[in-house]
């Protein structure tokens, strides 16, 4: 077999592949059909912070993204900075889904209108199924909403219960009994609510629990004994009005992340966790290193850790961090837009390094649904081109590499998440 035909071939495998989504956080369709939908939806995500980050004022972009401004103003501001961003990963998945989806083949002065039109006109129903399953081609996506009220046509929930580690005032107390129907004035009131939140969210269906705090501190969990976390409890329910300070609440949270893990393990519930690269800007990416981890990887041997976003730019620290702890696996969510040359040297690696079935190849993690197309056109030509070199190159032959495709792709997700089991 030559190799093109070579090439060619694995691609084709890996197109067959109906894609476990490890993650994405796309509103309902009833509600995007709710929504003003134009071309610059494009820039509610992901893209928007390369325009930031290429100097465009966080007002102007808050203008650009407000529908009830003319479209022309917003293209007016919007013209100067697209050229500028025009080259990055980010910018390069909305022109896939506008040539794929809407047939326009470049987002330019001449093209934005129509593109704008088009997209404005795909705000139906059905759009979710026609860009998903038939475009697409994903079986079931993990989806992050904190609600387990999800078509399950498309999606199964994944559940946050960071606002009971971050709770720092009394006013927060006052949303987690809201939100429990549990008076909460002690301690143990506080982990009783938390006992009722992982009830309805078993009962209601989540397949996981998402944890996305690098963007709010440093992802060290140290151990707390209760009454060090008791002390900062007492602290902030018994001044209202003032909450707690940085670093004293730090026992509470450290107290409250580890209850958290302790209940996935009782449940069955695997654990996604953020590391790496936050999503906008002026982040602290060193709060985001795996390596925090690594004290609940000893702690919590019976866990299973999905972690996120190839921790970018930390790869090769996550795959040794999957390499010694047989309940760490390594998630490919974000990374393919981030950068697919940092996605295809990661892939690589970890496929030298990192048991086969501890890797999840595709997370769309997007917030609307062109996006997560988009991305998932991207892994799969990731996906393809390694598995390709890996076999021109020797390390595996073809049976090898379509083997790991389905198993990345597909069987690893479905198997960890227990989708099958489910019947999700």
């Amino acid at each position: 077999m030559s190799q093109e035909s070579l090439g060619e071939q694995i691609y084709h495998e890996v197109e067959k592949i109906p894609l476990v989504d490890t993650h994405e956080h796309l509103m309902p369709e009833k509600e995007r059909q709710k929504q003003q939908i134009d071309f610059f939806y494009f820039f509610s995500h992901y893209a928007s912070s390369d325009l930031v980050s290429a100097g465009m004022d966080p007002q102007t972009l808050e203008e650009i993204r407000n529908p009830q401004k003319s479209q022309e103003a917003r293209w007016n501001k919007l013209a100067p900075y697209w050229p500028a961003i025009r080259n990055t990963a980010y910018a390069r998945a909305l022109m896939i889904a506008a040539r794929d989806l809407f047939g326009i083949q470049d987002i330019n002065e001449k093209t934005w209108r129509e593109l704008s039109a088009r997209i404005s006109a795909s705000n139906r129903e059905g759009w979710y199924r026609e860009v998903l399953k038939q475009k697409a081609h994903i079986e079931i996506s993990l989806c992050d909403l904190e609600t387990t009220d999800v078509d399950r046509e498309f999606f199964a929930p994944v559940m946050r219960f960071d606002s009971f580690i971050m709770v720092s005032t009394r006013a927060e107390l006052d949303q987690l009994e809201r939100r429990t129907g549990i008076a909460i004035h002690s301690l143990e009131g506080l982990l009783r609510a938390l006992d009722i939140a992982f009830e309805k969210a078993v009962s209601g269906g989540a397949v996981g629990v998402k944890s996305g705090l690098a963007y709010e501190r440093i992802l060290r969990y140290n151990k707390v004994t209760g009454y060090q976390a008791e002390k900062v409890f007492n602290r902030l329910f018994g001044h209202p009005g003032e909450g707690t300070s940085r670093r004293e609440g730090r026992f509470l949270q450290d107290y409250m992340m580890h209850q958290v893990i302790q209940r996935a393990i009782s449940n069955n519930l695997p654990i996604q966790i953020h590391t790496g690269l936050q999503e906008g800007n002026a982040n602290i990416i060193t709060n985001a290193h795996p390596a925090h981890l690594i004290n609940l990887f000893l702690d919590y041997r019976e866990a299973k850790f999905d972690i996120f976003h190839g921790s970018y730019p930390y790869c090769s620290e996550l795959a040794v961090l999957a390499k010694n702890f047989p309940n760490v696996y390594v998630d490919m969510s974000w990374l393919h837009i981030i950068s697919p040359s940092a996605a295809h040297r990661a892939l690589h690696e970890w496929i030298e390094t990192v048991p086969g079935n501890k890797i999840f190849a595709f997370g769309g993690d997007y917030i609307f649904v062109e996006g997560a197309y988009a991305h998932s056109r991207i892994a799969r030509e990731v996906v393809s081109r390694v598995l390709t070199e890996k076999v021109k190159e020797g390390y595996l032959d073809e049976k090898e590499a379509v083997n790991l495709a389905w198993k990345i792709l597909r069987e690893n997700p479905s198997q960890v998440y227990r989708l099958e089991e489910r019947s999700v």
